[in-house]
């Protein structure tokens, strides 16, 4: 199992607003520059991040992004699947297998798919964004800020 970029982006974005230092919001441009990453990927990561409730976003001059609730809250298990979506790892319909009717490897594959985002639950946002990764969180906020002296 891989995530996708977008699962990617939208973890790296709700990290980089934990760590949000002051009142500010931050732009979608200061998260694409941090993140070497499109605008226009990035501002629909952010969209869905909102839908979603984990983000607030505001538009205009002096709009931008902040983490809408505590990051003790929002559990990565959760995250995952709702920024993955429902899809199964492997789909035995679409194309069609012929071991489908008798085989019991979706089964296996889905169980694991429900005890890796149960683990995953077990982390909550606050929790990776500890230690190193808050100090390089920190450290992007600064040089942003720098950036726009």
């Amino acid at each position: 199992m891989q995530l996708t970029r977008f699962t990617d982006l939208g973890l790296r974005v709700l990290m980089y607003l934990t760590r949000q230092v002051g009142s500010d919001s931050v732009t979608n441009a200061e998260i694409a520059e941090q993140f070497q990453v499109s605008h226009n990927h990035l501002i629909k990561v952010a969209h869905k991040l909102g839908k979603l409730g984990w983000v607030e976003t505001q538009r205009g001059r002096h709009g931008g992004l902040r983490l809408a609730g505590d990051p003790r809250q929002l559990r990565l298990g959760d995250v995952l699947r709702a920024l993955e979506g429902a899809a199964p790892l492997v789909d035995c319909i679409q194309q069609p297998c012929v071991l489908r009717h008798g085989c019991l490897l979706k089964l296996a594959l889905d169980d694991g798919l429900e005890v890796f985002f149960a683990h995953m639950n077990t982390y909550t946002l606050d929790d990776v964004c500890k230690g190193r990764t808050a100090t390089t969180l920190l450290s992007l906020h600064r040089s942003a800020s720098a950036g726009r002296a």
